[in-house]
């Protein structure tokens, strides 16, 4: 005797060679044995064989009308063996009823399972529905066949187009259109990027790493809503100082500048400016929120998509020859050792005399021209009473630095400017530690600590830098030590050498230094009762949601400069048809060009002293996944200082992490943040900075986006 069972969802046949009670000995075609209980068996037969029972019953299951078999059926519950009398018009043979059992079992859209070879047919409505849905699939395989087939031929459907972006950042993976672009990478063995690319649905790879920022932080666009603008205040007194600027040449937010008056008896009031649209915007209203969407403008080689308006900063910034609001900071200084007498902080309005740029000055205003006089430039005297309170000040940070068990600050690194026009890009190279870059920097890091201090003495909250704090000594090694926090009560800064830190200097470009300027003028406007009427009062829990939500922005616009940094690095080198480069060794694999900031990681790279110049072949770069390949051709004899190796080694281990949030502090203060920026510390203006001339004085060489090299 043979049975035809069920067994896990699936229906076998075989022969018995045993029964003990409600249970069969059943053996298989294939040689095996199996336990079979009574209630799974659906038939017994003799003939024929279980092997070709099988063969014919998938046979005649495939040849079932399933349409007549469900009119058959009729809306009650039935077995098999009822349904077969009525098809078939007799008992049906062994076959027959295998045959049946697999059409029912294999047609869940008509007929629904109730148990051990029992079914009912599905209601009408629910079929003809289902049938739709079969029909439309069908449709749907069809259109995503086309589809495949066009994207084979390199060509992008035009159902595709709109949905390009979509599709690569964001896609509906249950979407035809993904399906399609998915098969399609698939048989190609190529990447949905670069098969949009190829396709024409992004016009390059640097559309393609702009449209990935845009989509993910400016689904919206990089556009602004149409908001009121503030009207500048006409009452505010007019400070009787012509200003300066000192800026590159690509900035257009100017918000710092300088004033020197001689007092006579030997002190000098130097003024430190910034511009106020603190005065202009309010907490809560249309401007703040766009800038708090923001949280800062996003800096990259060759544009930037401002925090404010365009509008708006038109009002604010120090342009010259006009007279703008400002929030002035005053020393008084003693000129014979260059020592602060006194502060004064002050909201009024300052006639702009001049903007200075970087570009036309840096080669005239050296140390040995201030030292000797030498030259002629805009505002030379104010320049050189700036510049020996700057020397001074550093010296005053360095000490402080080194009080914090700090050691020097490196000032011989190079800092890199990109700028591109046409799709041009040029790379400069730049010294950190000029006089222009020192004199901004030092103001900055000053203004930036006095008027911490000068929130912290009034009792209400700001937004401060603090490093070295907290938890930093002795766990977790260097790294952890020098953790930058964002914290909103005054705490040191161990790398800048100062007893509180809190950026204050760009309000135009950043919104922490937005918020701090209105706690600031608060400060000014209403003394000790400060705390009552500032926009943030003390343990308010908003200020520490903002703390989260700038520092998240922060990072996500700091790694995407850095990847199109990197992205135009390659298209120098294919510009300048760059194949042998020099490159210097950081650290183990890890080479940066000398020419460009270019990271490598040379895997297999033999023990090479750290500061060793080597010569590379570039072999290959991608722009698309910015990786590059190379091989060593020679180890050089030059070897490049590169500074203290505790510090490099929690940089580069940041940078190899790939971590652009880390804000490890490094050799001068705190590591790459956005070029926008000068470094506090060296105030090296970068190719959009804007000369911000913030603290963070990170080594500007390390791309935290560093695909690894080929060797």
């Amino acid at each position: 005797m043979n049975l035809f069972f069920e067994e896990s969802g699936d229906f076998k046949a075989g022969t018995v060679l045993s029964q003990a009670g409600e249970a069969y000995q059943v053996e298989l075609a294939s040689g095996k044995r199996t336990k079979v209980k009574a209630k799974d068996v659906l038939l017994q037969f003799t003939a024929p064989d279980p092997v070709t029972l099988i063969e014919q019953a998938k046979a005649a299951a495939a040849e079932a009308d399933l349409g007549f078999l469900w009119e058959v059926a009729g809306q009650e519950e039935f077995g098999f063996a009822e349904l077969g009398a009525e098809y078939f018009g007799h008992v049906p043979q062994p076959v027959e009823a295998a045959g049946l059992i697999l059409a029912l079992h294999q047609a869940p859209v008509y007929f629904y399972k109730k148990g051990r070879g029992r079914y009912k047919a599905a209601p009408e409505a629910s079929l003809q529905a289902a049938l739709a849905g079969i029909e439309k699939k069908k449709q749907q395989l069809l259109v995503q066949a086309a589809y495949v087939e066009e994207l084979k031929q390199h060509r992008l459907p035009d159902a595709m187009k709109p949905l390009a972006l979509a599709l690569l950042f964001k896609p509906d993976k249950n979407s035809i259109e993904y399906k399609a672009l998915a098969e399609a990478c698939d048989v190609l063995q190529t990447s949905a990027p670069r098969l949009m690319l190829e396709t024409g649905g992004i016009a390059s790879p640097k559309h393609l790493h702009l449209a990935k920022f845009h989509f993910e932080h400016f689904p919206k666009g990089t556009g602004f809503p149409t908001v009121p603008l503030p009207v500048l205040p006409d009452d505010l007194p007019v400070a009787d100082v012509q200003a300066f600027s000192i800026d590159d040449v690509t900035t257009t937010e100017i918000d710092d500048a300088f004033s020197v008056t001689e007092l006579g008896d030997g002190t000098v009031r130097i003024g430190i400016h910034i511009a106020a649209p603190g005065l202009g915007i309010q907490r809560g209203d249309a401007l703040d929120q766009i800038a708090r969407a923001r949280m800062s403008t996003v800096y990259m080689p060759g544009d930037k998509i401002t925090m404010l308006p365009d509008a708006l900063v038109d009002i604010y910034t120090l342009g010259a020859g006009q007279v703008r609001p400002a929030l002035s900071l005053y020393a008084t200084l003693n000129s014979a050792d260059w020592s602060v007498i006194s502060t004064d902080t002050r909201v009024e309005a300052i006639p702009m005399a001049s903007n200075l740029r970087h570009n036309d000055l840096d080669t005239v205003v050296t140390e040995d021209n201030l030292a000797t006089g030498s030259s002629d430039y805009p505002h030379k005297a104010e320049i050189a009473r700036i510049w020996q309170w700057a020397l001074a000040l550093e010296k005053g940070r360095m000490a402080k630095r080194e009080s914090f068990g700090m050691r020097p600050e490196q000032t011989n690194r190079v800092d890199f400017n990109f700028y591109v026009e046409d799709d041009v890009v040029s790379i400069v190279r730049r010294q950190r530690g000029a006089p222009l870059d020192k004199m901004v920097a030092e103001l900055m890091i000053f203004a930036n600590s006095t008027w911490g201090k000068l929130m912290a003495d009034h009792g209400i909250p700001g937004i401060y830098r603090a490093q070295g704090v907290a938890g930093g000594r002795g766990q977790g090694g260097w790294a952890a030590r020098m953790q930058v926090r964002m914290l909103t009560h005054a705490a040191p800064h161990q790398g800048l050498g100062v007893d509180q830190y809190a950026w204050s200097t760009s309000p135009l470009r950043r919104y922490t230094d937005l918020i701090n300027q209105w706690q600031i003028i608060a400060c000014i406007q209403h003394g000790v009762t400060a705390p009552l009427v500032a926009p943030f009062k003390p343990k308010d829990a908003d200020l520490f949601a903002i703390v989260s939500g700038f520092d998240a922005a922060y990072a996500a616009y700091a790694d995407f400069q850095s990847n199109m940094e990197r992205y135009w690095c390659l298209r120098w080198l294919a510009q300048e048809n760059a194949r042998q480069v020099d490159a210097v060794v950081l650290k183990d694999e890890v080479l940066r060009l000398v020419e460009i900031p270019l990271i490598v990681r040379l895997a297999g790279m033999p023990q090479t002293a750290r500061g060793a110049q080597v010569k590379l072949d570039i072999l290959r770069w991608d722009e698309v996944d910015l990786s590059v390949e190379a091989r060593l051709l020679e180890v050089l004899s030059s070897v490049t200082e590169l500074g203290d190796d505790d510090e490099l080694d929690s940089e580069l281990d940041a940078v190899l992490e790939n971590d652009a949030a880390a804000d490890i502090e490094l050799i001068n203060g705190e590591p790459h943040q956005p070029a926008t920026e000068a470094d506090e510390t060296s105030a090296a203006p970068d190719d959009q900075t804007e000369n911000d001339a913030t603290e963070d004085a990170a080594w500007q060489t390390a791309q935290p986006a560093m695909p690894p090299a080929s060797p």
